[in-house]
């Protein structure tokens, strides 16, 4: 057998024991297990980043099945989950693609992967995670809301209230979930790529935050979001009216995006500290509807090219 043959299966066979023994942590370990579910994708995207898609994909099948096999059936989703993870970082490294195409990429299969399960966990075990959390949701509200009655003698969201509310989180889940996983994809990301350079892999990375410019198109979006709520007025509950709110709701996160880099850029511009650019991302949440707008503003308006004039006068 070639030495570069028996390199590459050992390294597989370390890279299997080594995802299995973190997810078995993660699973059953409180605590340390806080830390550990960052780094289970490591194994399998420093495999994928060093041998070929073939053999890449075949650890990953191999490490699903095997900690599923000693940590158990239930584990299976967290399992597949954070292999598809690491082989999708793994190939995009090895392909020399950008950090916010692995970003993007990334976030998109895991997001496949995820609503794949939620069909199958709904269609074959009539198990509907989405219902049952808005269940206890809702729950938790009437609860506190029974808590507050008893001692004030009113209650602080009346049963109507607490329907809309109930309904609006229905309705806007598929943002919410896209949002989570690709925060929760940039965090897994932001964590391994340095364990992986440090592992001898050259990793991409990010533009400078200050530099972030969402595409132009975004604008028609967003106009054509505002005519239908302008004009049309959709029902609640309705189809248009749920594609809407999710798509206000998303272009609103994206927008705010664009005004916190614009904030980071006129900071860097006047020579600013870089603590300033940290205070102004803070400040920036509660002051989301001005940053909105300066967002909406600067990609319409090029604000940043007026900045950069006033500075070099």
């Amino acid at each position: 057998m070639p030495e570069n043959q028996t390199r590459r299966i050992t390294h597989g066979a370390m890279m299997v024991a080594l995802f299995t023994i973190l997810l078995a942590i993660s699973t059953y370990i409180p605590l340390l297990n806080i830390v550990t579910i960052w780094f289970i994708s490591l194994p399998v995207a420093w495999y994928s980043a060093k041998y070929s898609r073939s053999s890449s994909l075949l650890v990953a099948i191999v490490s699903v099945a095997m900690s599923t096999l000693i940590c158990g059936i239930m584990t299976l989703p967290l399992a597949i989950v954070v292999a598809v993870i690491g082989f999708v970082i793994g190939d995009i490294i090895r392909s020399k693609k950008s950090k916010i195409f692995l970003l993007m990429t990334t976030a998109f299969v895991v997001l496949i992967s995820i609503t794949i399960e939620y069909i199958v966990s709904v269609k074959l075990f009539n198990i509907d995670i989405l219902k049952e959390m808005t269940m206890n949701i809702r729950k938790s509200y009437e609860k506190s809301n029974e808590i507050a009655k008893a001692m004030t003698g009113q209650a602080p969201i009346s049963a109507e209230q607490l329907n809309t509310m109930i309904d609006t989180i229905q309705m806007g889940m598929p943002t919410i979930i896209t949002l989570l996983v690709f925060f929760l994809t940039f965090i897994i990301i932001s964590v391994n790529l340095p364990l992986l350079h440090r592992l001898g892999i050259e990793v991409p990375k990010f533009a400078p935050f200050r530099d972030l410019r969402l595409p132009r198109a975004i604008l028609w979006y967003y106009l054509a979001v505002l005519i239908i709520t302008l004009f049309m007025k959709p029902d609640v509950g309705s189809f248009i009216y749920i594609v809407v709110l999710n798509l206000s709701f998303l272009l609103s996160m994206l927008f705010l995006l664009q005004g916190i880099s614009c904030i980071h850029f006129f900071m860097y511009q006047q020579g600013w500290p870089k603590w300033t650019a940290y205070v102004g991302t803070i400040l920036a949440f509660p002051l989301s509807s001005f940053v909105i707008l300066l967002g909406i503003t600067d990609l319409g308006f090029n604000i940043r090219g007026l900045i950069s004039g006033m500075t070099r006068k």
